[in-house]
């Protein structure tokens, strides 16, 4: 077999993109290769040491979902200039997919033009050797292969396809392709025996069989001929290596914001390397007299309190953790009018606006403003999937039950993750006001509108196992991105710069964050607390944006709940009044809907701001 690993660093890619975009097994054109991004075991960091970010809230999270004893987070080994450095950090891929057709074309009868299908081994230094013109010819890397939702994925038995599993002594094959149109009834794949089929039909599934058979649970990202031990049960399906729904990264993201009190949890994560083996209380007594970070993590806890939670993860048991919203908006929402300090090496720094400076007929309901001069998000990949994206939760918890492929064959003790920092503001609403608007029986009337979406999504979304995000979700997400366009045309950031995280739990509160972040500075300008600092007028500007779409009336008559429409998730919303960037959603632009938040055309009584 030819050696089929080669290093990243032969095509370079940013370090957020890497966890975002193009982490652990998803498929990249480089120049010159078709690659698929190899997993952590690929990862090398050479003779620098891998940068490591601390996030106890996180950590404990992932620790909890996984039932590991210990989590850690590091930045992608990056491909430094410093001569100095031998063995430089750099991420391996592995050749993928294994099956190329050659650039040189024929013509054929009928307006068919047709190209040799090879393998990798049948190649001569990257050629094909052509024997009927006796030369060596470029090749390039056949665009369709086979997945699975777990996020398999594999070359095609093009032979198996072509005869239906028949036995043939040929081995030459084609592909025919009729125009430039790529559509997948004008492409044939042919056998030198004479057999054909159309690339359509490995999208049919007559009587239940699967046209290019059960999924054998590959693993090419992890490596050659590794498979997941836990075996596949989907059927393959035919995916575009280019394709958006190829590849879709499960992340995991919190806003790091200090704890208020010391926990035995984050002291034992501290030093667990050290003592994460120990089997008796009088042990640690000893590791604390010998090693001094180890009292120093520890000193303010007993051996007792130390030992049984040593013990709970050696027995794979879970502490209690909120979910990653819930402790950002408790602080947020706190009464406290300062969070952190505005000290330079500190990462999380808040101010309440005084209420004298906000107040309005408009923001009635609103309870807090917060200036947020300095913000730390951390975002870590767990996973990922393919043909469906997997999201978190409402609460930003991830969802136990969906199958996502892993990053690394073993148990992992690391994840890849990055830190933005940047800036925001966040605005806290009051929960009487919150549930006093959704008994309203207009409220819920729009509510069964919206829910019946949602059931036939579900429908039509078997695998899927979301749930219906709630009213005050779909308000406070509406009003979030009417603010994202209407403040980015003050604020210094484009719209796809900003971005949301919405708070709705009925224990802990309501509220939005509007921040940006960037992994390559230290901060930002000031510009999105200067836009929290005339909240009032940039929350009006955005109402009144709201009243009327450019669509109108078509937008604000949308019926979600029809079985045939195209948008069921989304109630009054397109791309003329509320879809943003998706990069700046948290939910990939869904559970919209303008009705909810300001009057509009014929949607009297459901909206939460009146009078504006």
């Amino acid at each position: 077999m030819r050696q089929r690993r080669m290093k990243m660093s032969k095509g370079q890619i940013r370090k957020s993109q890497i966890i975002t975009t193009f982490g652990p097994g998803a498929l990249v054109d480089l120049p010159e290769h078709s690659v698929i991004i190899g997993g952590l075991n690929y990862w090398r960091y050479g003779d620098v040491e891998p940068k490591k970010i601390e996030e106890d809230r996180l950590a404990g999270l992932i620790r909890n979902w996984f039932k590991l004893p210990h989590v850690e987070f590091r930045e992608p080994p990056m491909h430094t200039e410093d001569y100095s450095v031998k063995n430089k950090g750099s991420i391996y891929a592995n050749k993928f997919p294994t099956y190329f057709v050659t650039q040189q074309s024929y013509d054929l009868v009928n307006g068919f033009k047709t190209r040799y299908l090879v393998h990798i081994d049948n190649l001569d230094k990257g050629k094909f050797f052509n024997r009927e013109i006796k030369k060596r010819v470029d090749v390039v890397p056949v665009r369709f292969v086979r997945a699975c939702a777990h996020g398999h994925i594999g070359d095609i038995n093009w032979y198996k396809f072509v005869h239906g599993g028949a036995n043939c002594n040929y081995k030459t094959l084609f592909f025919d392709e009729k125009g430039a149109s790529g559509d997948l009834a004008d492409i044939k794949v042919r056998c030198e025996c004479g057999s054909e089929k159309r690339l359509i039909d490995a999208t049919r599934f007559d009587d239940n069989k699967p046209p290019l058979g059960m999924c054998d649970a590959s693993w090419p990202w992890i490596g050659q001929n590794k498979k997941d031990p836990d075996g596949c049960e989907k059927a393959n399906k035919l995916l575009l290596r280019s394709a958006s729904n190829a590849y879709f990264p499960q992340v995991v993201s919190v806003i790091s914001i200090p704890e208020t009190k010391k926990t035995v949890e984050n002291a034992v994560d501290k030093v667990w390397q050290t003592i994460g083996n120990l089997r008796a209380a009088d042990r640690v007594k000893m590791y604390r007299e010998d090693i001094p970070a180890v009292d120093k993590a520890l000193k303010d806890f007993s051996d007792e309190d130390v030992f049984k939670e040593i013990q709970k993860r050696q027995n794979g048991i879970s502490s209690s953790r909120k979910p990653p919203k819930h402790a950002e908006i408790e602080r947020f929402m706190s009464e406290a009018d300062d969070v952190g300090t505005g000290i330079l090496n500190q990462s999380f720094w808040a101010r309440s606006l005084p209420k004298s400076e906000w107040a309005a007929d408009w923001t009635k309901q609103i309870e807090k403003i917060v200036l947020v001069h300095r913000l730390k998000e951390v975002v870590a990949q767990v996973g990922f999937t393919r043909f469906e994206a997997a999201t978190p939760d409402i609460s930003g918890d991830l969802d136990l039950e969906v199958k996502r492929a892993s990053l690394t064959a073993e148990d992992p003790t690391w994840f890849p993750a990055y830190e933005n920092r940047g800036e925001g503001f966040f605005i806290g609403f009051s929960k009487d006001a919150i549930k006093s608007w959704e008994k309203r029986t207009e409220v819920k009337e729009r509510e069964k509108i919206l829910k019946g979406g949602f059931d036939i999504w579900c429908q039509q979304h078997s695998n899927s196992h979301r749930i219906f995000a709630g009213m005050p979700y779909i308000l406070l997400h509406s009003l979030a991105h009417l603010l994202i366009t209407s403040v980015s045309l003050e604020c210094g950031y484009p719209a796809s710069s900003l971005k949301e995280r919405i708070y709705a739990d009925d224990t802990y509160g309501y509220g939005i964050l509007i921040y940006t972040g960037t992994s390559d500075a230290e901060g930002t300008m000031g510009g999105l607390v200067e836009i929290g600092r005339s909240i009032k007028e940039h929350l009006r500007i955005a109402l009144e944006s709201g009243k009327l779409c450019s669509n109108d009336p078509v937008c604000i008559q949308h019926k979600p709940h029809l079985e045939h429409d195209p948008a069921n998730l989304l109630g009054a919303a397109c791309h003329g009044c509320l879809l943003i960037s998706e990069t700046s959603c948290e939910m990939g632009n869904e559970f919209l809907d303008r009705a909810t938040v300001i009057p509009t055309l014929g949607q009297n009584g459901v909206c939460f701001f009146e009078g504006v």
